[in-house]
């Protein structure tokens, strides 16, 4: 059986053109997830007191205080005022399939995490590695992250990842 041209150009006509259309709308959807901005030769890791949480549909981000050393206070300026980071993760509807909300993570959540953070120097940066959200009113030990307390909720299968700092060239 022979299946007439017109029919044939009806339906494969525009299926071409809509495979078209989705190519080149894919070039600039796929620009916008560069990471040119975030250092990738360096990482950091963080444990941090939640100040807000950005449900942004692209990329969800959390800020935060971190804490100091002795996991008593949240460091701060010279005025006094915390220093608050922000750690920006994927599109809002993935992560809270992993547990990140404005809900799951409130204000004051204590909770650990690695990121690369931005080339600019400005207090921010993208998730790199395993979270961890410590128990209420349980901060860590000294020194240690939320993956030391008994009781903490691990965001993802991964570690938080090792410190490191650039190499020079």
């Amino acid at each position: 059986m022979r299946v007439p041209m017109k029919i044939f150009d009806r339906i494969h006509v525009p299926a071409a053109a809509a495979l078209a259309a989705a190519v080149v709308l894919a070039v600039p959807a796929s620009a916008h997830h560069s990471f040119a901005m975030y250092d990738s030769r360096q990482t950091k890791v963080f444990t941090g007191v939640v100040t807000r949480v950005d449900p942004a549909p692209n990329h969800l981000a959390i800020f935060f205080a971190p804490m100091n050393e002795e996991r008593t206070n949240v460091l701060r300026d010279e005025n006094g005022e915390p220093i608050v980071w922000s750690v920006e993760m994927g599109g809002s509807a993935m992560m809270a399939r992993q547990g990140v909300s404005v809900n799951t993570f409130p204000r004051g959540t204590v909770f650990s995490v690695g990121l690369h953070p931005l080339r600019n120097g400005e207090p921010g940066g993208s998730r790199e590695g395993g979270m961890f959200k410590c128990p209420d009113r349980t901060p860590p030990e000294p020194g240690m992250h939320c993956d030391s307390v008994e009781g903490h909720t691990a965001i993802g299968d991964e570690p938080l990842p090792e410190p490191m700092e650039k190499t020079q060239k």
